[in-house]
């Protein structure tokens, strides 16, 4: 695959940035595309390794040498049908996988991995440009109908699927506009939200129904979904947030990230003027969470003008190279430092917030902290420990809690009557992503929590083979199992 001593005579090569005081400015995505002929050499660098252990790493089970070896021979339409194969949207996990393929290259044991991530991105972006992507409508319809609860990319994937079997999907999806956290919960310079819309407007075309500011078990009834449709797919992700229940918790300026970056995300839109988002402009803004939503938050801090922005992560600082019980092809939890934390911040680690501190007003002013230190011992859950004499007092009118999220909504278990886990997330088999009561199905962050956005289309597509199973007896839908390769 590739070119046979490409690995040799290329090295990785990765996309560059505009500079950060400029790209603050705006809400663009900043990344500077390489040369179609150097896009060649990486593909090259791809190994004749065997085992491609790649396939494994993904989620979704892309065909990565394959379409590695059209790239380096420029064969992109080829490159772009077989990325197809197996994921529905790759512009979506092109910008926004954190690429376990990549960890687990076979070229990334002593070299540097094989720029995979961002093939798949060019890939499809010139499948988009030179026109080859268009609808796909079946060319026969079954007459069964599926309703999809949820917009993001787990619902999308599924209701691509389900639609190409034949069946009549709708979409419904709460907010204004149909993306799910993609639309409102990713940052545009990570994403610009044309990019959904143009893959949307494919989808529509293909048949797919969406109906947006439908809000399945508060303004439609879940009893008469369920005797309007043959089968429903839920695929509302996990969105419960945790919270962090100290002293202060409620003062203004306390926000959870989500709440701050869709609100900004609808002022990017037009939706919502600046006056009425939450502003970081002119403040001292403390980030809690070290994540992928964190360094959103700090991204869009910083182009608010912020005066200052720290981040917080109660864990260790993991080490900048592959932690040696973490080996190859293992994802390993290694530091992370995103573009946005080259736009500016202050970041600490194995720190605590223990009290948030208000004014007379009911205003944030600061926060106290704690350094903490984890004691692991064997056979037990790692302990926290405060270090006496480390407290501190920050100032801060703004702190955003990205500490992740808890479970999905008890909405729509309670009005289809469903199970939950003890993780509060939708109870639903792995082997047929069926939940208790026949007919209603899970798939995405809804059944397996909060995760990748490839794992969540991964999910809209198994679970689309079987809820077809379920309608016809049999699917023809590609599963991502055993021998049984994905068909166009």
């Amino acid at each position: 695959m590739g070119k046979i001593t490409g690995f040799l005579e290329y090295e990785r090569q990765n996309e560059t940035y505009e500079a950060p005081k400029k790209r603050i400015k705006n809400y663009k995505e900043f990344t500077i595309p390489l040369e179609e002929s150097e896009l060649k050499h990486q593909g090259a660098r791809c190994m004749d390794c065997g085992i491609p252990f790649c396939h494994s790493g993904c989620p979704l089970g892309n065909l990565i040498p394959d379409f590695n070896d059209n790239v380096y021979k420029g064969n992109w339409k080829e490159a772009a049908k077989i990325l197809h194969k197996t994921n529905n949207f790759p512009e979506f996990t092109g910008r926004l996988c954190p690429a376990p393929c990549e960890e687990a290259c076979v070229l990334g044991i002593n070299e540097d991995p094989v720029t995979i991530e961002n093939i798949e991105k060019n890939i499809v972006e010139t499948a988009f440009k030179e026109g080859w992507i268009t609808a796909q409508p079946p060319k026969v319809r079954t007459k069964k109908t599926v309703a999809v609860i949820g917009s993001g990319p787990a619902g999308l994937a599924a209701a691509q699927q389900l639609n190409r079997a034949g069946h009549y999907v709708v979409v419904y999806e709460r907010d204004n506009k149909v993306g799910g956290l993609l639309r409102y919960g990713i940052p545009d310079f990570k994403m610009e939200k044309h990019i959904i819309d143009r893959r949307v407007k494919v989808l529509e075309e293909e048949g797919i129904i969406f109906k947006t500011n439908a809000h399945v078990g508060i303004d439609i009834d879940a009893s008469k979904l369920k005797e309007e449709f043959d089968a429903i797919l839920l695929c509302g992700g996990a969105t419960v947030r945790r919270h962090i229940p100290i002293p202060g918790a409620d003062l203004k300026g306390v926000h959870q990230a989500m709440e701050f970056l869709k609100l900004n995300n609808e002022y990017v839109d037009g939706v919502v003027d600046f006056e009425n988002i939450i502003s970081a402009e002119g403040k001292n803004v403390i980030v809690i969470g070290g994540g992928d939503t964190g360094s959103d938050c700090i991204g869009t801090s910083n182009r608010h003008g912020a005066k200052s922005v720290t981040n917080f992560e109660i864990l260790s600082k993991p080490p900048e190279g592959r932690p040696a019980h973490q080996p190859w092809p293992y994802w390993p939890m290694k530091l992370k430092t995103t573009s946005s934390h080259q736009e500016g911040v202050e970041r600490f680690f194995s720190i605590s917030t223990k009290e948030f501190i208000g004014d007379k007003k009911g205003n944030l002013k600061g926060l106290k902290t704690v350094e903490v230190e984890w004691l692991f011992k064997e056979g037990e859950r790692p302990q926290l420990k405060e270090i006496p004499g480390t407290e501190k007092t920050w100032d801060c009118e703004l702190a955003l809690l990205a500490l992740g999220f808890t479970g999905s909504e008890k909405t729509l278990a309670e009005q289809f009557g469903l199970k939950m886990d003890f993780r509060t997330n939708i109870e639903a088999s792995t082997k047929d992503y069926a939940t208790n009561v026949s007919g209603i199905f899970a798939a995405g962050d809804m059944r397996r929590g909060q995760s990748l956005i490839v794992w969540a289309i991964s999910e809209g597509r198994q679970a689309a083979h079987h809820v077809d199973t379920y309608l016809m007896g049999e699917s023809n839908l590609p599963l991502k199992d055993g021998l049984d390769l994905p068909r166009v």
